[in-house]
């Protein structure tokens, strides 16, 4: 199996803590459908700034990131269809897949 990140971009916005908690339960039952496949349940993350060779910007562009999760996967492919099922792409966000390469030193 091969880990693979999901990198979580666009903040969802909530018209009321009702709202909120909905999507944090359906957040929490598609963790959970996941079972083993999840390596790093991950975290939120706040404003963002980019560092470059320019120098900082911040808000960290055009796609902010808003939060990770590591799973595991036997490819891409499989790594996409659990992150098609995700709620975050229900309230416009959108979910980066990558691959975790392995570093040989």
């Amino acid at each position: 199996m091969q880990k693979y990140i999901f990198a979580y971009h666009g903040t969802p916005k909530f018209e009321t803590p009702q709202e909120g908690a909905k999507h944090m339960e359906e957040w929490q039952g598609w963790s959970a459908s996941l079972g083993d496949a999840i390596v790093d349940p991950g975290i939120p993350v706040g404003p963002s700034m980019t560092v470059t060779s320019e120098g900082i910007v911040e808000g960290g562009g055009t796609n902010p990131l808003s939060g990770i999760t590591i799973i595991q996967a036997e490819s891409i492919d499989a790594a996409m269809k659990m992150a098609q099922s995700c709620p975050h792409i229900n309230l416009n966000g959108t979910i980066e897949v990558a691959e975790a390469m392995k570093m040989e030193m």
